[in-house]
This record gives C-alpha cells, sequence and structure tokens, in this order.
C-alpha cells in the first residue's frame, strides 16, 4: 500500500492506519506537496513511533512516478477532498494495473456531508469510524450514486496505553475553523487562567494544532496563541504543539470545543469536557457529543469539574466492538477481485471541469511559493490568478 498525505491531520491518520494492517503488508508512506504540507515538525510529530525515515514530500509528478515505479496494490489517498479528487481522477488514474483507491476521513465526521461523499466518489473504499458514520454516508451513496464500498475501522489513534496515575496537567486541544469568533476564543483563554489561578497545582496547557508560522487542514483566523500575546498574556498558561498523546499521558483533565482529540482522552481514561457554551450544533462540529455526559461550560471548566463519558454513548460512537470493523476485509476483497470496474466519480463530467482545475492548483503549486508568511501569501494569491 502507497500512502498519500496533504497536511497534518490526515498524515497522523494514514500513518495509524498502515500500522493497522494485517502483518506482511509492505506499506510506503509520503507527503504531496500542497499549500497546506506540513513542516518537518508536523511530520516528525504525526508519525511518531513509525519506524524508519519521515515521509518524504513530494510534487504530484513524483508520486505519480513512485506509483509507475513500485505498482502497489492500493493506494490511500488521505487527502483533503479536492486533492484527493484531482490524485484519483487525473494524476494516477492511468495506472495500470489499476490499484484500488482507498480514502477517508481522519477524526469526528458526524453528521455525514455530501461533500465529502462527492470529492471521493471516485474511491473504491471509504473508510470512516463509527457505526452511526457508516449508515449516514451510505445513505448519502444510496441517493446520490457514484463511489465504492463505506467500510468502518476504529479510528487507529485509540489504542494508546492508559494515562499515568497523578497527572497534573488539563490539556486544552484546540480546533482551527470553530469557534469561529475572536471573542468567543478569547472567554476561553480567560476561563483556562481562570482555572490555572485556582489550581496553582496545575499545569493548563493550550494543545496547538500547529504553531503561528505553520499550516495546517484548515485555516485557523485567530490563532490562539497570538491572542494570548494581544491579550497581554493575563494567566499563567503553557502552550505546546507536539504529540498530543504525550501530552495526555500525563493530564488530569482534557477540555475541547470540537476535537477528535476528545477521542483520545476517552480511549486513556482522562477526565473530560466539551464546551457548549457557543452552541452544540453540526456548525460547531459537536453535535456527535449529544448524549456523551461530557457537555459542560466554559464555568465548569474555571472550576475544574471534568466528566467521564457514558459507555452506551462509546459503544454508538468510534469506541464499537474490534469484530464490527470491517474495512480491512473489503480491501482484501477489492485486491483479490481485480480487475474489476472503477469506482464511479460523482465529479465526472464537463460541468465539474472548472472545479477540477482549480483544485489541480493545490498540487503544481511551486515549491518558492509556499513559503510561509504575509507577503508569501501575498504571492499565492497572484500566481493562482493568473493561472485562472
Amino acid at each position: 500500500m502507497l500512502a498519500v498525505a496533504d497536511s497534518d491531520s490526515y498524515l497522523k491518520w494514514a500513518a495509524c492506519l498502515l500500522g493497522d494492517l494485517p502483518a506482511g503488508c509492505v506499506t510506503e508512506l509520503v507527503v504531496v506537496r500542497t499549500p497546506i504540507a506540513p513542516s518537518p515538525e508536523q511530520i516528525a510529530a504525526a508519525v511518531s513511533g513509525r519506524p524508519g525515515d519521515p515521509p518524504p514530500v513530494l510534487s504530484a509528478r513524483s508520486v505519480r512516478r513512485l506509483a509507475e515505479r513500485t505498482l502497489p496494490d492500493v493506494i490511500l489517498v488521505a487527502c483533503t477532498g479536492p486533492v484527493v479528487d484531482v490524485l484519483v481522477a487525473e494524476v494516477l488514474n492511468e495506472l495500470r494495473p489499476r490499484p484500488v483507491f482507498v480514502s477517508g476521513l481522519p477524526g469526528i465526521s458526524v453528521p455525514a456531508t455530501e461533500k465529502a461523499w462527492l470529492f471521493r466518489s471516485g474511491c473504491d473504499l471509504f473508510v470512516v469510524h463509527s457505526e452511526r458514520e457508516v449508515a449516514e454516508f451510505s445513505q448519502i451513496a444510496a441517493r446520490l450514486g457514484g463511489g465504492g464500498a463505506v467500510g468502518l475501522a476504529r479510528l487507529p489513534f485509540l489504542r494508546a496505553e492508559p494515562a499515568a496515575a497523578g497527572g497534573n496537567r488539563v490539556v486544552f486541544a484546540t480546533q482551527a475553523k470553530v469557534p469561529r469568533e475572536r471573542e468567543q476564543r478569547e472567554r476561553i483563554l480567560l476561563a483556562l487562567a481562570e482555572l490555572a489561578r485556582r489550581r496553582p497545582d496545575l499545569d493548563v496547557v493550550v494543545k496547538l494544532r500547529a504553531l503561528e508560522d505553520e499550516r495546517q487542514t484548515h485555516n485557523e483566523r485567530f490563532h490562539y496563541q497570538r491572542l494570548w500575546r494581544e491579550m497581554g498574556e493575563p494567566g499563567r498558561l503553557t502552550f505546546a504543539a507536539g504529540s498530543m498523546q504525550e501530552q495526555l499521558q500525563r493530564a488530569a483533565g482534557f477540555v475541547t470545543v470540537s476535537s477528535t482529540a476528545a477521542l483520545e482522552a476517552i480511549a486513556m481514561g482522562v477526565p473530560s469536557l466539551v464546551l457548549s457554551d457557543f452552541g452544540v450544533n453540526a456548525e460547531m462540529i459537536n453535535l456527535v457529543f449529544e448524549g456523551s455526559d461530557l457537555l459542560g461550560t466554559l464555568d465548569e471548566l474555571a472550576a475544574g469539574e471534568f466528566r467521564t463519558a457514558a459507555a452506551s454513548w462509546c459503544a454508538a460512537n468510534y469506541f464499537q466492538p474490534a469484530e464490527d470493523n470491517d474495512w480491512a476485509g473489503l480491501l482484501a476483497g477489492f485486491v483479490v477481485s481485480r480487475p474489476r470496474p472503477a469506482a464511479t466519480s460523482l465529479l465526472d463530467g464537463p460541468e465539474h471541469a472548472a472545479a477540477r482545475r482549480r483544485a489541480r492548483l493545490r498540487v503544481e503549486v511551486p515549491p518558492k511559493m509556499l513559503r510561509v508568511g504575509y507577503r508569501a501569501k501575498r504571492r499565492m494569491r497572484r500566481y493562482l490568478r493568473s493561472l485562472t
């Protein structure tokens, strides 16, 4: 299996998923160069524990040449939707023999969206991580058509050892997309600072997806570390990037607005809190936590009141029995049954040609345009406008 990732979260997902394959599978992991490609530090954190050298960052053409040279049975396209579509439909579409194309989503995917299915409808297997997600995406597939099978896998990073007893830190897992407003993010930081004031025995850590000068899967308009500095740092907080698992190993409590890291905390037995002050809905990406017993407020955060997830919720959401996970069996069936018709992409056809051309730019941007910074972003915009 050749796995191709385009961002930090998809890279972590791909590395963990490869580790869950049956013994004897030969795997290779690379990063395709796009404007959201992870930094060397992000790459190291994402593949922590995986043997061998860190995965290389390759151009789309180099990914194609690698696939031509190695002839993988399976290509895991662990990328954001538009990049999945371009790689499967254009960059890798004429490989012979045709590999099995697998894609999926690296975290919580409730509610299921048509867009996620449309971009990945050219793949043979679509991997999600709970019985609820399988049901919702199967309904979308039946209604829209296209695509291949929907497979179930337990989120691969939910197999960590329990956190150490006597942890002395509270970990806040940030989310790039929500909450959207500056004032909402400031309220979270102030509640964390209040907890640190009340509990000087605790180390309150803001666990960042990326440092200020690093890219991530989604743009973050109000970066927490920058906000804290602009607020005059009214309290005692620690900011850290790197491995979430390492932070949770020493945690006495965990809090987020919406992050897959909440599932890691549950798996490791860390008491948790999912903030509900800004709403519990699809827009806040926290609808899935209804009925979990984890929803709480900023006031409860400031007081250090954390909770344990309901067992019934866990069984229905991401903690299903191992025997229910069928993605590897489905994948083996696809490999054995080749040759076969390719999955039908719902984005084929002239009506989507312009959108696909725009998406193609994500994997064709020259490396010199990927430098981080305000001026580089302006150069990027001018470059993209010149091509469109």
